[in-house]
């Protein structure tokens, strides 16, 4: 197909923002360049078209309000491609920035409203061909920019333990939808802990694995250095059986060097914790956003761990609370910005998979809807975009050459333990803020519970945030942190927690 020829008055525009001063006559010689240099661009856009791909044709519904009450779902299907494997008859469900070709992938935002996924992202097609079978989509914060439940398009998700909380973001969908028995197993997604925080407050297991260890591709990014999938589910053995599937090099996602085996993460997970050492994070607690409550029920949970055979101890790490937070809340904000917004999700400059499909419809929804998006991602855009345009991105590439340090000492401390333990979330779920609530409130409470699970998404440890108990009615959750690629261990100990207390207790009135 012809592409469309720029015309003078674009060209000199274009050349203004560059601050050229063309002459008329170079002005007209450019043209013609750039009429000939477009030439390439016609051939590639004739290969694409003959290999691109054609979604699949697979029913799908709507939810009906009866069947969403607490607004999870964003649509409902049933897709099962075999009846073998180790998925076989469990049902999962997908968090709505995951590609499911031939369902919508709205990313919980106007900007990609009627945008049909085009092909399968590679934890699909793992989990279709392991016998699993896909029973719909989630939803999920407006662009996943919250770790509240508020910010979607479509509403907020409601907490199943108490609906006037949040659930918890940016994978709410999938967390309420596993908690309340409607999925055994769900995906979800990880920038600044939107696996785990969900996961702690909806009373669910979830696992960030290792940055690279599951494959990104056919996923929304954010931030390539942040991006992160991962299992949700009631149990640690089947977050385990989950990534088990999942986990693994797929030759498409440049976020995965140097990745090890692929291997068996059920293996081991019953041989306790006897012997292990567990560090309990000093600045993990007693932050200015904590409440005692759940700082002693995590605690406590830490105390079953002993009783179990491990060694508990305290470790700490003043670079958790000096430095974690600023150095995601820099990278994710101008990196967001960067490569979310300005290039349209998928950004430039990296060898990997694109979708062509999603930027083109991410780039229309923009255009049309961004005024639409949610305070969170107002917030992120205004203050990313300030500091691209006053400091030319400088105080990112500052935090990304600083992001080792943060590495460096939690792997000085794993040099004494084997397993960092504090709350997921130093607080109980917050209430739902009203739709006209100031901006503020609607941003705090999109960001204030980050402050635990953020830093590892900049550090790239495996995290897993399992129950821990119910204060007052909600629950809380425990965050096992281990070293890089050493998921058997975190499961293993989150799995010696889970039988120690005779399993996670379900939400009121669910299942």
């Amino acid at each position: 197909m012809a592409l469309e020829r720029p015309t003078p008055e674009i060209v000199r525009r274009i050349a203004d923002s560059f601050g050229f001063t063309l002459t008329a006559e170079a002005l007209a010689e450019f043209c013609d360049l750039i009429d000939e240099g477009l030439a390439n661009y016609e051939i590639v856009d004739a290969a694409w078209a003959a290999r691109a791909p054609q979604a699949a044709v697979r029913p799908w519904t709507w939810p009906s309000p009866g069947e969403n009450r607490l607004g999870a779902w964003a649509a409902r299907a049933n897709i099962t491609e075999s009846d073998e494997g180790p998925l076989a008859g469990r049902r999962v469900v997908i968090k709505n920035n995951v590609a499911v070709a031939g369902l919508p992938m709205a990313n919980g935002s106007k900007t990609l409203e009627g945008y049909i996924a085009d092909e399968d992202a590679t934890v699909v097609r793992r989990i279709l061909a392991a016998g699993g079978t896909i029973v719909g989509t989630s939803v999920c914060e407006d662009l996943c920019l919250s770790g509240g439940s508020h910010t979607s398009a479509s509403g907020p998700v409601r907490n199943p333990w108490s609906t006037e909380h949040s659930s918890g973001g940016s994978s709410s969908g999938s967390a309420v939808l596993v908690s309340t028995g409607e999925a055994d197993m769900a995906i979800g997604g990880d920038q600044g802990g939107s696996i785990r925080m969900p996961a702690c407050w909806s009373g669910i297991v979830g696992l960030k694995a290792t940055y690279g260890l599951v494959p990104y591709t056919g996923a929304f990014p954010i931030e390539l250095t942040h991006d992160h999938l991962g299992p949700m589910a009631l149990t640690v053995a089947d977050v385990a059986l989950l990534l088990s599937v999942i986990a693994g090099a797929d030759g498409l996602d440049p976020r995965q060097a140097g990745l090890p085996a692929a291997r068996d993460y059920t293996a081991g997970i019953e041989d306790g914790v006897s012997g292990l050492r567990v560090g309990l994070l000093r600045e993990g607690f007693g932050q200015p956003t904590s409440e005692a409550e759940v700082d002693d029920a995590v605690r406590a949970a830490a105390d079953v761990l002993a009783a179990a055979g491990a060694k508990v101890v305290d470790v700490s790490i003043p670079e958790h609370r000096d430095v974690g937070m600023a150095l995601w809340s820099v990278i994710v904000t101008d990196g967001a910005v960067w490569q979310m917004i300005h290039g349209n999700g998928y950004g430039r400059n990296y060898r990997g998979r694109y979708s062509p499909s999603v930027m083109r419809a991410y780039a229309n929804g923009r255009r049309e809807h961004f005024a639409d998006v949610s305070p969170s991602v107002q917030y992120a855009a205004l203050l990313g975009q300030y500091m691209i345009e006053r400091f030319a991105g400088t105080h990112y590439a500052k935090a990304q050459n600083l992001s080792p340090v943060l590495r460096t000492a939690y792997d000085r401390a794993f040099g004494e333990v084997d397993l960092l333990c504090m709350p997921t979330i130093p607080m109980r779920a917050t209430r739902l803020p009203a739709p006209d609530a100031p901006v503020t409130e609607r941003v705090r409470r999109a960001i204030d519970m980050l402050t635990n699970t953020a830093p590892f998404d900049t550090s790239g440890h495996p995290a897993i945030s399992v129950p821990a108990g119910v204060v007052d009615g909600l629950p809380v959750g425990m965050m096992l942190v281990g070293r890089q690629f050493d998921e058997p261990t975190v499961l293993r100990a989150a799995r010696a927690f889970e039988a120690s207390v005779g399993g996670f207790l379900q939400a009121p009135g669910q299942r």
